[in-house]
């Protein structure tokens, strides 16, 4: 059976919703991420701001540089995930296997499914159609024999496009004389190896195979090679938020931090934050992993295995332990995760484990002593446990000491 793949990519997606939300910012640049005067990057950008050469990563004092009439705002990433669920909804529906890359960019084998509809092209369309009368937004449509092809269509006419690629004749006579970044897996890096060796067009890794293969090591060399010549067979995987090995939280402050009781506290809420996921997923993690970015930019990390636990009071208690140990000075950045994860709940029960009782868990008096020490609601109700949330209260914990 010919595949039938779909790519959906949402165009700008978090400026998107902001300028949904306020009307006010259409035709204005618009910059997720941070302020101006603070330490961030752009998360996203508007079509408009990437008219001045604004991109994601892109560190937010050099995008105001380029643009600083533009708006500048932080993400409600809270808000954002609460829209990605619906698209997954609308994207769920004509699917026989959903495989997302980020929560607003996603492939769709719509193989069989696509039977119940006269063309690809009638279901492509009422995806777009779907997504724009249900969120009021738009996305770009690719639709493909493989995933190389179907990702290549959705980039041909954004923003809110639509392009089909039906076969490998089609794929390959529109990349012929492209730059060899249009193929997946040749990034930066690549490209430069490859530019370096008079390799510029995908024409020309068709024409210097054999070179590619010695440059590239036979795995990575092949693959590339096979995708230049229009073939894929790389299948849409579903995948589960289970099947992750690690998951973690970090937090970039605005000013680096010598006040480690501080960085402690702060450790607490990034301990609920992984606390809650891990719990959502119905997870356990062994190894608690801290992360330390100083202020001169020196990374470190420092991990303790530990028994199988989703009680984010143990991994916290745990991570200030490592946190003692480590070099004080300025802290740029602080981070905390759990790895070695499973389904499996494996340790030696307690008394503790078997106690059932309506005591105030050890995260919830924590708790309790952060709200009265910085004067602060940090109520689940109040923060969401989310990334933006938990940055929102640490600048204002970090002002009042």
């Amino acid at each position: 059976m010919k595949r039938v793949i779909v790519h959906v990519d949402m165009d700008a997606f978090f400026a998107s919703v902001e300028i949904r939300d306020n009307p006010k910012l259409k035709n204005k640049p618009v910059v997720i991420g941070a302020m101006p005067h603070e330490r961030g990057v752009v998360s996203t950008c508007n079509y408009i701001a990437r008219k001045y050469g604004i991109h994601s990563a892109m560190n937010i004092k050099e995008a105001y540089r380029l643009c600083p009439q533009a708006v500048f705002m932080h993400g409600d990433y809270e808000k954002y995930r609460k829209v990605s669920a619906q698209l997954h909804h609308i994207w769920e529906t004509y699917a026989d296997v959903t495989e997302y890359i980020a929560c607003d960019e996603g492939y769709l084998d719509v193989t069989r499914s696509v039977k119940e509809f006269r063309s690809p092209e009638e279901l492509g369309l009422l995806i777009k159609a779907r997504v724009k009368a249900e969120t009021g937004l738009t996305c770009s449509v690719g639709i493909g024999y493989s995933k190389s092809a179907a990702k290549t269509a959705s980039e041909e006419k954004k923003p809110d496009g639509f392009f089909i690629i039906p076969d490998r004749e089609a794929y390959c006579e529109l990349i012929h004389d492209r730059d060899i970044r249009v193929i997946f897996g040749i990034g930066k890096r690549t490209a430069e190896k490859l530019n370096g060796y008079g390799i510029h067009k995908v024409s020309d890794i068709i024409a210097s195979q054999k070179q590619i293969m010695s440059l590239l090591g036979d795995k990575h060399a092949r693959f590339i090679i096979n995708s230049a010549l229009g073939l894929d067979d790389r299948p849409v995987i579903h995948y589960d938020a289970s099947d992750a090995k690690s998951l973690s939280r970090e937090m970039t402050f605005q000013h680096d931090q010598r006040n480690f009781t501080f960085l402690q506290d702060v450790l607490l809420l990034l301990a609920r934050n992984v606390d809650e996921r891990l719990k959502k997923r119905e997870l356990y993690g062994r190894t608690v992993t801290l992360k330390i970015t100083y202020g001169d930019m020196k990374s470190i990390t420092r991990s303790q295995t530990c028994e199988s636990t989703n009680d984010g009071y143990e991994i916290y208690k745990i991570a200030v332990e490592l946190l003692r140990k480590v070099k004080r000075q300025p802290v740029r950045l602080l981070g905390l995760g759990m790895q070695n994860l499973s389904k499996d709940y494996i340790r030696q029960l307690t008394f503790a484990d078997l106690r059932q009782d309506n005591t105030e868990s050890g995260m919830e008096q924590g708790i309790r002593q952060l709200e009265k020490r910085y004067g602060m609601d940090l109520s689940l109700e109040k923060m969401h446990s989310s990334l933006g949330y938990i940055y929102e209260a640490v600048e204002k914990m970090a002002a009042g000491i």
